[in-house]
């Protein structure tokens, strides 16, 4: 898929998923696209585990429906886990540097054909929930569970969100310019 094509094309997908397997070889394409993503003074604070368990899918799958996500298991997942590093002066890019990793990886899973949604604030919202899921997956304490992306060929076709006109949210040279 063409990159501005791809761009377009990603939306958050909370729909069914097909059983269709996602082979290690797309996980480690999308998971390397998150790890090329830009650090904040190449702290690389974000870290990712691919998971294609179907047990271990399940455990995430409903700590994250208990705590209101309203969508399906994937045959395959990527959890996003970052570290506070400081990069220069008690500066934390760590928010910046997984954010981007994230997108990058967004657009790969497009890219081959499948279909997620960023999930975080499901994640996030508990030191509890957080705690489960790093304990599934045998997280060192240094580490903060931030994000999972469900992975998958998704069964009916999904919806792009509908975004305000570009001259209601960019310009060019000064605030409200078209010039």
């Amino acid at each position: 898929m063409e990159f501005f094509e791809c761009v377009q094309n990603r939306y958050s997908y909370r729909g069914a998923y097909k059983s269709t397997p996602v082979p290690r070889e797309n996980m480690e394409k999308i998971i390397k696209a998150g790890l090329a993503a830009p650090s904040g003074c190449n702290t690389q604070t974000t870290s990712i585990i691919g998971i294609d368990d179907k047990q271990i899918l399940v455990s995430i799958a409903n700590i994250v429906k208990k705590n209101g996500f309203k969508g399906t298991l994937a045959p395959a997942g990527v959890c996003i886990l970052t570290q506070e590093i400081p990069g220069y002066a008690d500066v934390y890019f760590n928010v910046q540097d997984y954010s981007a990793a994230i997108e990058n990886m967004l657009l790969a899973i497009t890219a081959l054909g499948y279909a997620s949604c960023w999930i975080e604030g499901q994640i996030t919202e508990s030191e509890e929930t957080q705690k489960q899921i790093a304990d599934i997956l045998k997280i060192p304490k240094n580490y903060i569970v931030i994000g999972f992306l469900p992975i998958g060929v998704p069964e009916s076709e999904g919806k792009r969100a509908s975004y305000k006109p570009f001259s209601e949210r960019a310009w060019y040279n000064v605030y409200g310019s078209s010039e």
